[in-house]
């Protein structure tokens, strides 16, 4: 039931930003993110090295295009990354099984270590973000943002 969304000619100004959900969330990520990039600055990763790492750790095997999408980064992008990533060893890249010309992309030992280095910076940010907020409101709330996961990926190309 949506009855309760603003009215679609109601402006962005009557409605105001911290009304605004997608502001919001931009808002949380950008501070996040720029929380994070003096701790990861220190272990000499840039933003999207730690996502592209984070995202394989758990979902290995991506093509250059699905990680894009997971890592919230623009193709070009993930492509200067995978490079300087690849370069360092913490990636490989392989050949699909059934397609050997797709290209699947892996973490290596080094990269995995790397990602385990990271990991305590994000989950402080992570623990810091959920400050004051009893576990089964953060839930709930995470359970809503995979709902809207799910709405806008209708609408991807």
């Amino acid at each position: 039931m949506q009855d309760d969304l603003p009215k679609p000619d109601e402006t962005l100004g009557e409605m105001g930003l911290y009304s605004f959900a997608p502001y919001l969330m931009n808002r949380i990520m950008g501070r996040y993110n720029a929380d994070l990039q003096g701790d990861l600055r220190a272990l000499g990763l840039s933003t999207a090295k730690m996502r592209t790492l984070a995202v394989l750790a758990v979902v290995p095997g991506l093509t250059i295009n699905e990680l894009s999408v997971y890592a919230v980064t623009e193709q070009s992008t993930m492509s200067r990354t995978l490079e300087s990533l690849e370069q360092a060893g913490l990636v490989r890249r392989a050949g699909r099984a059934t397609d050997g010309r797709v290209r699947e992309i892996y973490l290596t030992e080094a990269g995995r270590a790397e990602f385990d280095r990271a990991w305590p910076a994000m989950y402080a940010g992570y623990r810091r973000m959920f400050a004051g907020i009893p576990g089964e409101e953060r839930r709930a709330f995470v359970a809503t943002l995979q709902k809207i996961l799910r709405n806008v990926r209708r609408h991807e190309i």
